[in-house]
This record gives structure tokens, C-alpha cells and sequence, in this order.
């Protein structure tokens, strides 16, 4: 006897996407069903970057499959696949860019730069498009950690294309001024050098932009939130009192504005010696966690003191790419698919498809 499509559609339904709790009929991840005679072939895809779980995901589907009666080869292709999401209501997406990711905090000092960059390299190493904007005009670090310092090229003369380093593109003021170069600018020709660096670099398809801004609430966040198309923020802290105190104005800044709160990462959460392996909390415990209940935000992750991720960051291959297999680089991956699950989850952006109207006199 034949096995049906409707046996498979309710095998489907009753196992769930570990890491989204939904399972692949309500989701609509489970496409193009074939089924000949008694052996099945189809496609399970993802809304979100999943390279490292994807095997993990055949299995679960297989292993089901495998309990119908009668059942003979089983063919299951995963893979993933990013829309646009909607942003903040006035605002136009960009170009080439399907989704804006901001990266922000509200203190200095709290490893913002450093979850940024390991952010995006866990989207691309998860088998999105990625790039990262450098928004701190006035201290750009993503040079640096990026390993990058070559200058943009550009082929029409109007705009520059983007840097690549480890397999993301890249932007940033660093790449155009000299190291030591100080930044002496006001407000506005900061927020015009930030609107320039985004819309006038020739980004290549990208999945997501990670946008890594200066800490604080100033001109730049507030151009950010007005003029260009965020899908997204994530909010870096340490669980010292004063850090979670302006991350909280960070929090409640992007909430005004309507840019959806992602969660927060909470970096140097413990320390562990590395001569007696003691853990302790020399910041503090427990403070992202109570932060994300007070606002009914998630905890994406936290992220240990440890001198690797600095040496890393500094020498230009952040952990993701110096250790990938480490630790440290699971729990980037790990915030990289919760970032993009939550992502996919959000409202989709169907701009694309309305035509322009144009009225001419004729």
C-alpha cells in the first residue's frame, strides 16, 4: 500500500523545530512533498540561518518518517531561507539589505564592538549574506577586529564598494581616515557621514546588516531610528548596576521609537581563572536576566569574561573565525539563530512587491 501525502503532512505535525517550538506543517517549512509509491522526498526550509543544526533536523524528520508503515526511501533536504521583515512604519528598506539588525548599548565599554562582530560572522557561518556597518563615527573598532585596512574602492565614482573579511562585507569610517585621525565633527555631519557610509555603499545581497552604533541615546541612535529601516536591536550589557542602568535607557529609546527589542546578550557574566578554573561573578549576577523580566524581553545569552575574546577581537579574527569550534563560538551561534528566529517570527516586508506608480503629464 502507497504511502499518502496527508500520512506524511500529519507525521509532520506532530514533531517541532527544536529551536522555534513550532511544528513543520503550522510553519509552513515543509514544501514540496513527493511522494512515489512508498518513498518520500522533500524540502524543509527554515526562516532563519541554521548550517549548524540542519543535520540535526533531517534526523528528527527521517526518524519520524521512518515509523509510517510500509515506508521506503526517505529523501529530506533542509536548508534555509531569509524574507524581509518589516520595520519601523514610515521608513523605506533599502536596496539590497533584506534586514537591518542594530547592536547597541548604552554604556561604553561593555564588549558592544565585540558581540557585533562575532554577531555577524555567527549569522555567516549559520550560511547567511551578512554585512556590518561601523557606526561609531567617532571611535570605529570594526577595523581592527575585522583585520581589515585597505581603503574602498569605488567603480562608478558615486559609491564604494564594500570590504570583505572573513566572508561578511564591511563599512566603516576607519576605512577611510587615517588611525589617527580624530573625528572633530558635530552632530550633524556625524549623522550624515553614517547615512552616506549606509546608502552609499554597494552592499551585495544581504540577508542581514548588523549595524555595531556607538553606546548611548545621541544623534546618531536617533537618525538610526528615524531614517533608516531597523528590523531589530539587540542590547549589549555587563551585569554591573550602572551598565544595566543606561542599557535600560538604551532599551526603553528603541521601544519609543517602535524598533523591536530582540533581546539582550549579557557580556562578562562570570570569570574563570585560568590558573584554578574558580568561577566567580565580579560583576555582579542575575542582572540581564532581571532586566529582560522587567521589560519582558529575552536573554539571548551571556558571555563569559575570558581573555580569548579580547586577544581574539584585537588580533582581527574574533572567536567565531579564531576558535570556531570553541565554546565561546557556540554560544555566538546560538544568539546568531535565536536572533534570526526571532527575526523571521516578525511581520513580512512586502514593499518589494507593489509596483512604483508614476504620474507624468503628458
Amino acid at each position: 500500500m502507497a504511502i499518502s501525502e496527508s500520512q506524511i503532512q500529519k507525521a509532520l505535525q506532530e514533531i517541532q523545530d527544536p529551536n522555534t517550538g513550532k511544528d513543520f506543517i503550522s510553519s509552513k517549512c515543509a514544501r514540496n512533498i513527493r511522494v512515489d509509491g512508498s518513498n518520500v522526498s522533500l524540502d524543509i526550509v527554515l526562516g532563519y540561518p541554521s548550517r549548524s543544526v540542519q543535520d540535526e533536523i533531517r534526523q528528527l524528520v527521517t526518524t519520524k518518517l521512518q515509523t509510517l508503515p510500509e515506508i521506503g526511501n526517505i529523501t529530506v533536504n533542509v536548508g534555509s531561507r531569509i524574507m524581509p521583515h518589516s520595520v519601523q512604519r514610515g521608513v523605506q528598506l533599502l536596496p539590497n539589505i533584506k534586514n537591518i539588525i542594530a547592536v547597541a548599548s548604552g554604556k561604553g565599554g561593555v564588549g558592544k564592538s565585540t558581540t557585533a562582530a562575532n554577531l555577524a560572522l555567527a549569522l555567516a557561518a549559520e550560511g547567511a549574506t551578512v554585512g556590518i556597518l561601523d557606526a561609531d563615527i567617532y571611535g570605529p573598532s570594526q577595523p581592527q577586529m575585522l583585520g581589515i585596512s585597505a581603503r574602498p574602492e569605488s567603480v562608478d565614482g558615486k559609491s564604494m564598494e564594500p570590504l570583505q573579511a572573513h566572508g561578511v562585507q564591511a563599512m566603516s569610517i576607519g576605512f577611510l581616515v587615517d588611525v589617527d585621525t580624530p573625528m572633530v565633527w558635530r552632530g550633524p555631519m556625524v549623522t550624515g557621514a553614517l547615512e552616506q557610509l549606509l546608502r552609499e555603499t554597494q552592499w551585495k545581497d544581504l540577508d542581514y546588516l548588523v549595524i555595531d552604533l556607538p553606546p548611548g541615546t545621541g544623534d546618531i541612535q536617533l537618525t538610526l531610528s528615524q531614517k533608516i529601516p531597523v528590523t531589530g536591536a539587540v542590547i549589549v550589557t555587563t551585569p554591573q548596576d550602572i551598565a544595566l542602568l543606561d542599557a535600560r535607557k538604551g532599551l526603553k529609546m528603541f521601544e519609543k521609537v517602535g524598533i523591536p527589542i530582540l533581546g539582550i546578550v549579557e557580556n562578562m557574566s562570570t570569570h574563570i581563572c585560568s590558573n584554578c578554573g574558580h568561577e566567580e561573578h565580579i560583576f555582579g549576577a542575575g542582572g540581564g536576566a532581571e532586566m529582560c523580566k522587567d521589560y519582558n524581553v529575552d536573554l539571548l545569552g551571556s558571555l563569559p569574561l575570558d581573555i580569548r575574546i579580547r586577544e581574539q577581537s584585537d588580533g582581527g579574527k574574533p572567536t567565531v573565525i579564531a576558535e570556531p569550534d570553541s565554546k565561546i563560538a557556540a554560544i555566538y551561534k546560538q544568539i546568531a539563530r535565536t536572533v534570526g528566529i526571532k527575526l523571521s517570527q516578525q511581520a513580512l516586508d512586502h514593499s518589494s512587491k507593489f509596483p512604483n506608480i508614476v504620474i507624468q503629464s503628458t
